[in-house]
């Protein structure tokens, strides 16, 4: 944490700049200070990772506790997105993606790309029917999960119609055009992109990753075609801000004289963190995808074939004959 001087300062500096409730650190940008715990003023996104990471492990416990079967693997892929969220939105990084584009490009990548898989791999949603009691409020929570599986709010938020232009929205459309100089330039502007990104992961990792109950199940086609939609997106989107010979976000313009930051160079470094690290998290997601379709492939054939050998006429026959035979031996 920084003295009690120095945030104060920043918080002089960032009252210039940002309308808000914000801490900007005083020291030039390294791994360091990055990953510093150094909670905003109001640290609304690191509390929703810790209370979710919360309620997920009580659910655990509560099922490891009456004897049942739940998955370790499960419990730390969704207890490390949780901690992948605290860590983006709650260190120092936070701080210094309200100057830098770079540090806002990072905590935008991991926020849609990284933390959804962990927590949807989690399968958080059969967790929740397993463990929350059938009395009490209990009831009432398993009464509005079930009514959001078989809405059709649940169906249109989940449909590819939706998810794959918002993910184009939180690419093209916002830096390619004003809106993203206008909302980084307050607090709540830049909280709600980040809810935004957030939102936007989950809804179209669900469809893709997801063994929890869903309102309408994608087979694996449509599953890896809406990757192959999706990869080329942070690729092209990355060529675009690499090659731009102006500033693209006004509310990057202007990182502290003390940093000792080129705004063009940072621009790059930006692009190049959409195009490479946008990437590899999708890159496995498919990897994920196309193994569970080799696994079930092999499954139902497997089955197929036990059903071919039960009923087959041929086999029956000669089954029938032996048996004749051995009963004719008998007597």
């Amino acid at each position: 944490m920084m003295p009690a001087r120095a945030a104060v300062g920043a918080l002089a500096v960032a009252a210039r700049d940002i309308d808000g409730p914000v801490w900007i650190p005083t020291d030039p940008p390294s791994w360091a200070s990055y990953l510093a715990p150094t909670l905003q003023p109001i640290p609304l996104i690191p509390v929703i990772g810790l209370v979710l990471g919360a309620l997920y492990l009580a659910g655990a416990i509560r099922v490891w506790a009456t004897g049942r079967r739940w998955s370790p693997w499960a419990t730390l892929s969704f207890l490390t997105g949780c901690a992948v969220l605290v860590v983006v939105t709650g260190a120092g990084i936070e701080g210094y993606g309200l100057e830098l584009f770079s540090a806002f490009m990072f905590q935008q990548l991991t926020l849609m790309m990284a933390v959804p898989p962990l927590l949807v791999l989690g399968r958080p949603g059969t967790l929740l029917l397993r463990a929350t009691p059938h009395h009490g409020v209990g009831r009432h929570v398993l009464v509005a999960a079930r009514w959001g599986l078989r809405s059709g709010a649940g169906r249109v938020a989940l449909h590819p119609a939706l998810m794959i232009p918002l993910f184009l929205l939180c690419f093209y459309a916002l830096y390619l055009s004003p809106l993203a100089g206008r909302l980084l330039s307050t607090w709540t502007g830049h909280l709600g992109l980040e809810l935004l990104f957030l939102v936007a992961g989950i809804l179209f990792t669900v469809p893709v990753l997801s063994r929890d109950p869903l309102p309408s199940p994608q087979g694996y086609l449509g599953r890896a075609a809406d990757m192959f939609v999706e990869m080329p997106t942070h690729a092209f989107f990355g060529v675009i801000v690499m090659m731009s010979t102006t500033p693209m976000v006004s509310a990057f313009t202007h990182p502290p004289a003390s940093w000792g930051v080129d705004v063009l160079a940072d621009q790059e470094t930006a692009g190049g963190l959409a195009w490479s690290y946008g990437e590899l998290p999708a890159l496995i997601m498919l990897l994920i995808v196309f193994g569970r379709w080799r696994k079930d492939e092999a499954r139902a054939t497997t089955a197929a074939d036990r059903r071919t050998l039960d009923e087959d006429p041929d086999l029956d026959a000669y089954n029938a004959y032996l048996r004749r035979l051995a009963e004719r031996g008998r007597g």
